[in-house]
């Protein structure tokens, strides 16, 4: 069928005159409900027989036809509409089903007042059960059905009655005025009372582009134009149109923010361009403008642009202009037709008294005054990292607290000078008050408002990204909020005989249960957040708005996150001064040593809790890591020790000069090697892709198959090298495999003395070191001078791409009688023997095994007779050597 990017319409002599008229009276009624099967009272209205007519080319179509057949239409074919001589008969309700919407019969059916439909409707309807629809204009799909569209910044007439129409066409509905049963707002400028609104009740803004892009789909019967996925690809950006500037921002900041212009649409100029829409300034460095604006510049402040990203639209720049600071002849001026007023003396006296009363009032209270109720969550810096109230430097100050004038109805008199237990324990109550402030400040501030629902733009982040971030800091909150009301009944009817162990006993079970599940995953939330904030930008942008109010304190959300990570060890600190200043007879000195010791077996429980979480995370990033990992890699007894980064010196595991990466565990030995084909990311059930595996399993072997660890001597032809003497279960000889450390860290003396500790206490030895031989590498005819060169690169390169089948039966390479002279060597250099006996060390291919479980490997083949025989006779040869 032609395309119809260039469709003229003839029946758009009322398009611009908005259908909403129309709408009201027919659509509303019919259209909208196109496709909902509703049956008329057949008392009301005699039946009608439906006719469908396919003209020329929709009577070729087979799945047409077997639709009319479904839902039980009869239909005619016809190639001309004059073959129809009895179309306007009351007997039947015609209905002609077009493919092409642009020929000239399209037309006249149109200027006759027929009713059309395209093919994709029939197919609608025979896949939905539903009647054909009724419908007063030409519908030729359902993809824009029930979407009531707003056109605006549109100036060419033509290209408006084309949207018009082909949004028609589609089973769309047009509005003339914004209204909140618009659906989507078609926009050719960011500029406009009806941008403003739709911004404002969250409607989605997107292109002219959408629509042709849609219509360009109208053969598919399920494709609908309101798909989140569809439409987004074509929503407008936040800054089109805007050209920005930016004042008092540093390079770094600057140069992010110019990057974010762009990804968001918009271009940005240097200051005091005259083609600037916007100059974005920072309000805490920028006092006043380097030149005069022009009456059509924006001048706002930074939150504007933040603002806009987070909403994932322009916002109003009326709310954000950026003022001038007051001159110092304005300011003075004020003062002093404000002292000079007939009041002014009154006024002053007035407030000087109730200044006087509060600062009595303040000096009477055991503790800082208490906000107002409608500032209980809205905190200052002060009261985030102020410490101008605490009793150290009350005492400093020489201050001492005086009696309530108007104790509270439960509180004591207090005596005039209060001990140095009082003093810890009015901090401690301090220290947690700011703390539940601090965690009312995350909850509010970032959780609350990133778990809002109905967001404009769409959810920030997705439900598990949030989870992931704020874990279990409610449940903290509650209990931290529990111990602070107990303090603060505690601090205002206090005595000596007071017990604060026992408030702190009280919640230690709710600590336990509260803090493990958000300390131990602290680093994968902070983790979140940075990933979030590079892959985000509303993300980005929320966070910048936020964290730049006073509330944080200039402190960043993972900042304020750590703080609960860091609660329990201040409040152990502050309970063992208390008990410092407590007396020997006062029952409270035994509670706060029971409190003391549940708050350290919290935090045990939470580092023990830790370490078994990251180890089996280090687990689960080797099996992701490692295509091929057996799976019983994974046990609960098993722990990862170190990872180590080296080169293949032999063609035992895998061709020389090859990168393998081992990974040293408790009880045995992943060997993998760099894989040559990356395969597709993996993505996890929450939706997170995960990096596809960027190495390849080659054995996995117990420590206790490593006989021995030779320590190759530093040459200028060998650096970093080591080899492993093994035995596999499966061999009556020994392998040896070398390797080049290619990382500095860690040095190369304490991998092997790290790798021979946990080899001894697998085969249940005390003498570690006695594993550790040094050898030359002629002895063992290793060198690593060719591994970086480009040659050498080269011929591994040819060697990979003329691989065999055959492979698999490869004879080893590592020479017998270089073992020999290292075992030669060593024993005259170092003046002992190795302890075991009947041990030849052999070179032989070792690949792939799951030698933890015993089962033999086809990979380990047996070696041919003759070599056997040559190899006994080796092995009787160096029986003396062993």
């Amino acid at each position: 069928m032609a395309d119809n990017s260039t469709l003229v319409s003839e029946t758009g002599r009322s398009l611009l005159a908005d259908s909403s008229v129309l709408d009201s009276k027919i659509i509303e009624n019919s259209k909208q409900n196109v496709f909902s099967g509703s049956v008329l009272d057949v008392e009301e209205m005699p039946q009608i027989e439906t006719r469908v007519v396919l003209v020329q080319e929709a009577g070729k179509h087979e799945e047409l036809l077997k639709a009319l057949e479904e839902i039980k239409v009869p239909y005619i074919k016809t190639d001309t509409i004059e073959e129809l001589g009895d179309s306007d008969s009351p007997e039947f309700e015609t209905i002609f089903v077009v493919s092409d919407f642009q020929d000239s019969i399209f037309n006249n059916l149109c200027k006759a007042d027929c009713r059309v439909i395209g093919p994709p409707v029939v197919l609608h309807c025979a896949q939905k059960g539903e009647p054909l629809p009724f419908s007063c204009r030409p519908l030729y799909c359902a993809s824009m059905l029930n979407l009531v569209l707003c056109f605006t910044g549109f100036r060419k007439k033509d290209e408006l009655v084309k949207l018009v129409t082909l949004v028609h066409h589609m089973g769309g509905i047009i509005r003339r005025d914004f209204s909140s049963k618009v659906t989507h707002l078609v926009a050719n400028s960011t500029h406009g009372d009806k941008f403003r609104i739709a911004v404002s009740l969250g409607t989605p803004i997107v292109k002219a582009e959408w629509i042709y892009k849609a219509w360009e789909k109208r053969n598919e019967i399920d494709f609908c134009a309101a798909d989140d996925d569809f439409r987004n690809q074509f929503k407008v950006p936040p800054f089109q149109d805007c050209m920005l500037s930016f004042l008092g921002f540093s390079d770094d900041e600057k140069a992010n923010m110019e990057e974010m212009t762009e990804m968001q649409g918009g271009h940005y100029l240097p200051v005091g361009d005259e083609r600037c829409t916007h100059l974005v300034v920072e309000e805490s460095t920028v006092k006043d403008l380097p030149f005069e604006p022009l009456k059509n510049l924006y001048v706002v402040k930074q939150e504007w642009f933040w603002g806009s990203i987070q909403m994932d639209a322009r916002a109003g720049e009326s709310m954000y202009l950026f003022e001038k600071s007051e001159s110092p002849g304005l300011k003075k001026s004020v003062s002093l037709l404000s002292l000079n007023t007939p009041n002014s003396n009154r006024k002053r006296r007035r407030l000087k008294e109730t200044l006087a009363q509060l600062t009595r009032e303040t000096d009477m209270s055991p503790f800082p005054p208490r906000k107002r109720p409608s500032a209980e969550h809205s905190l200052s810096i002060g009261s985030l990292l102020d410490i101008s109230n605490t009793p150290e430097s009350s005492a400093t100050n020489g201050e001492t607290p005086k009696p309530c004038a108007k104790p509270s109805k439960n509180s004591t008199p207090l005596p005039l000078k209060q001990s140095a237990r009082w003093q810890v324990a009015k901090e401690l109550y301090q220290t947690e008050s700011n703390y539940v402030d601090i965690l009312t400040t995350i909850i509010q501030l970032f959780q609350v408002p990133l778990e809002k629902e109905g967001q404009l733009g769409g959810p920030i982040l997705a439900q598990e990204e949030i989870k992931t971030i704020f874990g279990s800091i409610p449940d903290i909150l509650d209990v931290h909020t529990k111990i602070k009301e107990d303090l603060e009944d505690l601090m205002m009817n206090w005595t000596e005989s007071k017990s604060i162990g026992d408030i702190i006993l009280k919640y230690s079970k709710d600590l336990l249960k509260t803090y493990p599940p958000f300390v131990n995953f602290f680093e994968m939330s902070k983790e979140t957040i940075t990933r979030c904030e590079k892959q985000k930008p509303r993300f980005h942008a929320f966070l910048k708005i936020n964290q730049a109010k006073p509330e944080c304190g200039r402190q960043s959300l993972a900042e304020l996150l750590i703080r609960p990570v860091q609660r329990l060890p201040s409040v152990a600190l502050l309970l063992n001064d208390i008990k410092k200043h407590t007396a020997e007879e006062n029952p409270d000195k035994i509670t706060l040593e029971r409190a003391i010791e549940s708050l350290k077996e919290v935090m045990t429980h939470i580092n023990e809790d830790k370490r078994k979480t990251e180890a089996q995370r280090q687990f689960f990033d080797v099996v992701y890591e490692v295509d091929g990992c057996p799976a019983n890699l994974l046990s609960s007894h098993r722990s990862l020790v170190q990872r180590l980064e080296t080169v293949a010196l032999g063609d035992d595991l895998c061709d020389r000069g090859e990168q393998v990466t081992l990974f040293l565990f408790n009880d045995c030995l992943e060997i993998a090697r760099k894989r040559h084909k990356v395969i597709g990311a993996f993505k996890s059930p929450h939706g997170h892709a995960r990096p596809p595996a960027s190495l390849k399993h080659v054995v996995l072997m117990p420590l206790s198959q490593i006989k021995k660890v030779l320590d190759i001597r530093e040459t200028e032809d060998c650096h970093k090298a080591f080899a492993l003497v093994v035995r596999p279960p499966t061999e009556l000889n020994n392998k040896l495999l070398s390797f080049q450390m290619t990382t500095e860290e860690p040095p190369k003396e304490d991998w092997l003395k790290t790798l021979c500790r946990h080899v001894a206490n697998t085969i249940c030895k005390a003498d570690a070191e006695n594993l550790i031989y040094t050898a030359d590498p002629d002895s063992v005819e290793v060198n690593t001078k060719d591994m970086d060169s480009t040659l050498s690169r080269a011929s591994r390169a040819i060697k990979k791409t003329s691989k065999k089948v055959t492979r698999a039966f490869s004879f080893s390479k590592t020479p017998k009688r270089a073992l020999r002279r290292a075992l030669m060597s060593h024993s005259a250099t170092e003046g002992r023997s190795p302890s075991s006996a009947n041990e030849s060390y052999i070179g032989s291919r070792l690949t792939s095994t799951s030698s933890l479980a015993g089962i033999p490997s086809p990979s380990l083949v047996s070696l041919p007779s003759i070599f056997e025989k040559r190899s006994h006779t080796l092995s009787r040869s160096t029986t003396h050597l062993i």
